[in-house]
């Protein structure tokens, strides 16, 4: 009695789904990303550069804060944030 390969005779679905893998990553590697920056958005960076005034400043502060002289003012604090919430 002989029996008859029924189906994908001499295939192995293994082999077949490593090469259904192989090409996957084939095809990934053709991908690239690429990022622009817009014309404002390189302005914007420009612009943003800190003054030098600021930044001495700024210096001063980070020196009080360091030694531990820096004093806080909590009204002029309070006004401010409440300047910032409720400006109109």
């Amino acid at each position: 009695m002989k029996i008859n390969n029924i189906g994908s005779s001499g295939i192995n679905p293994y082999k077949r789904h490593m090469n259904k893998l192989d090409e996957a990553k084939k095809s990934s590697f053709n991908v690239s990303d690429k990022v622009e920056i817009s014309s404002t958005a390189k302005e914007l960076q420009q612009s943003s550069q800190i003054p030098a005034q600021r930044q001495a400043k700024v210096e001063e502060l980070k020196l009080q804060v360091e030694n531990g002289t820096y004093k806080l003012n909590p009204k002029e604090t309070a006004k401010g944030i409440i300047d910032f919430y409720f400006k109109k």
